[in-house]
């Protein structure tokens, strides 16, 4: 039976602990993107300092461990302001992970429930090991210093469990081909790039049938705008790192949403090209710090890398967003 006779059979497979896994790393995807807004967006009002928690533990976890961070005193101090976003990226990406590997075994609590519940538990990850560590004591916080780390956490488990949600009413769908994985990975490569061509790029070339938005000049403009304005922007020396949270966050929550958008314009389950997004979005991002870096060295300016890039990012979002044939 094919693909779409299954599921027009009632094809529902079973979700497997490790579909679960890359359920929940999806969705940890777009809660630590929601994190980041609200944490950055109380920075940027309240004109409070980032937080040096991070890049402290990388550092002092790295020494513990042996390891030595390359590089003479600024370029470890740099690379610490590097890691210490990271790794606090890829803990949303872990807490996700295993929630959705407890939504597979069974454990699935309501919203009210599961959304507070898998906050706390990202802010346990976060900073239990920075306690530990004695580089901080949340003993010695203020409220407000509470409510700071509280509310994005918050922020974290509600959209991460109800994005979890979300990818469950897909489950009936039948597996995603390769054809969609391979377009997942080039939408995500372009996102992990550019965080906004790949969703540009699917708004412009999903046809209503296959669930895409409505004809509208305007709505046409406005994404194209949106991408034009980044593709402009990335090349101003002013632009924080892709590797640091207000940079890496959005490209991994978009790079799920990509994903997720190409299986379900395919009529598949996006579980697997949600995961295959933000990891294509996550690699492209740290690849393109080094080739922007390698090619600045050479040419003795970041502009023609960063065009290079330009026309990479723009060549997978189109290849990756072409219609699907019916």
């Amino acid at each position: 039976m094919s693909r779409f006779g299954r599921a027009a059979a009632g094809y529902r497979p079973a979700m497997t602990f490790l579909s679960g896994l890359a359920r929940g790393t999806a969705a940890g995807a777009a809660g630590t993107t929601a994190l980041n807004l609200v944490s950055g967006a109380d920075a940027a009002i309240r004109a409070r300092r980032s937080s040096a928690v991070p890049q402290r533990l990388v550092g002092e976890l790295a020494d513990r461990a042996h390891v030595r961070i390359p590089g003479n005193p600024i370029a470890r101090s740099r690379r610490l302001d590097a890691l210490g976003p990271l790794a606090g990226s890829l803990t949303g990406l872990a807490v996700g992970a295993v929630a959705g590997g407890l939504r597979a075994a069974g454990v699935r609590l309501p919203g009210v429930v599961g959304g507070p519940l898998l906050g706390a538990a990202a802010m346990l990850a976060t900073d239990g090991p920075a306690a530990f560590a004695g580089i901080t004591d949340p003993r010695t916080w203020s409220t407000r210093d509470w409510v700071a780390d509280a509310v994005p956490h918050l922020a974290y488990g509600i959209t991460t469990h109800q994005t979890l949600a979300a990818l469950d009413r897909g489950e009936g769908a039948p597996p995603p081909p390769a054809s969609v994985l391979a377009r997942a990975v080039a939408l995500g490569a372009a996102t992990g790039d550019r965080s906004t061509v790949g969703m540009t790029a699917l708004a412009l070339r999903t046809p209503r049938s296959q669930g895409g938005p409505p004809s509208s000049a305007a709505a046409s403009v406005a994404a194209v705008t949106a991408s034009a304005g980044e593709v402009v922007v990335d090349k101003l020396p002013v632009v924080p790192s892709r590797t640091g949270a207000p940079g890496l966050a959005p490209r991994l929550g978009l790079g799920a949403l990509v994903g997720a958008t190409v299986a379900r314009r395919a009529d598949a389950d996006p579980t697997l090209p949600a995961l295959v997004g933000v990891l294509a979005a996550l690699g492209s991002a740290l690849v393109g710090v080094r080739w922007r870096s390698w090619a600045a060295e050479r040419a003795g300016s970041d502009l023609p890398g960063a065009l290079a890039e330009d026309a990479v990012a723009l060549g997978l979002a189109w290849w990756g967003s072409r219609p699907t044939r019916p």
